[in-house]
């Protein structure tokens, strides 16, 4: 073999990206979910208390409360903004009952009855970037807080991209703290035999680009989606971008390199 033969070599072994918002545009279709399940309950809650009734928004609410977490997570700490305590309860509760539990499993239901009917868009962009790091010899995990992680890849023909998915579902299994810990991130980029200092995070999500930074992982990538670009950068983003577009390995080559190289 040549010397121009032999395949590059790279600073970094494995990029792990988030799903949606990244890989997937179930951004919206969560949000939704998220509006419909709580605007519902606070409805209902409004009527039994005689408290005014205020909606759940997208820029207050989804975005600073919920967007990234966890499922439950997300119900606790926006429940939480609003002084409202409910009791946790357990993943198996009826959605008739009212706890914080039960409530996820509500917006569950809403979000997996919006994608059989609607499906899950993609961002063929972040797909053309995935397909050139994989010809590159990177190795590629996906890491959501996402139950359905899975089944949207499955639905949108992407799961043989992904050497590894650590999710919902396998965070439970495995007792893994969700974001903005680093656990979910870690765990994938250990799943592909490669150390975080070596691997690159990519997250639109606020919690996302902080378990990213709390993982120790050597480049973490912002996604704005949301013109969300001081917020991502100041909770820890090294690079912030709109989309992939145009962008391929040897560009993440090089800002891995600037980042740790100052």
């Amino acid at each position: 073999m040549t010397n121009k033969d032999k395949p590059q070599s790279y600073s970094f072994d494995a990029v792990i990206f988030d799903l949606d918002g990244v890989v997937t545009k179930t951004a919206v279709v969560h949000a939704a979910s998220w509006k419909a399940m709580f605007d519902e309950f606070l409805k209902s809650r409004a009527e039994k208390t005689g408290e005014p009734f205020k909606e759940f928004t997208y820029e207050e609410d989804y975005l600073t409360y919920v967007d990234g977490k966890p499922r439950y997570k997300g119900v606790k700490s926006f429940l939480e903004s609003r002084g409202i305590d409910l009791e946790y309860g357990d993943s198996s509760d009826s959605v008739d009952n009212e706890t914080v539990c039960a409530l996820g499993n509500r917006k569950n239901i809403k979000f997996v009855e919006v994608l059989k009917t609607e499906g899950a868009e993609v961002y063929e962009t972040t797909v053309e970037l995935i397909r050139d790091l994989i010809s590159k010899g990177i190795r590629i995990g996906v890491a959501s807080s996402s139950a359905n992680c899975q089944y949207i890849l499955q639905s949108t023909g992407l799961e043989d991209l992904f050497e590894t998915r650590v999710d919902g579902v396998v965070s439970r299994e495995l007792g893994l703290k969700g974001k903005p810990e680093g656990d979910i991130f870690v765990t994938a980029a250990k799943n592909v035999d490669a150390t975080p200092d070596r691997a690159i995070v990519v997250e639109d999500a606020v919690s996302g680009v902080q378990a990213g930074v709390n993982g120790g992982f050597g480049l973490v990538i912002g996604v704005a989606r949301e013109n969300n670009q001081d917020d991502l950068k100041s909770n820890g983003a090294d690079v912030v971008i709109d989309d992939f577009a145009g962008i391929m390995t040897d560009t993440i080559e090089q800002w891995f390199i600037q980042k740790n190289n100052q």
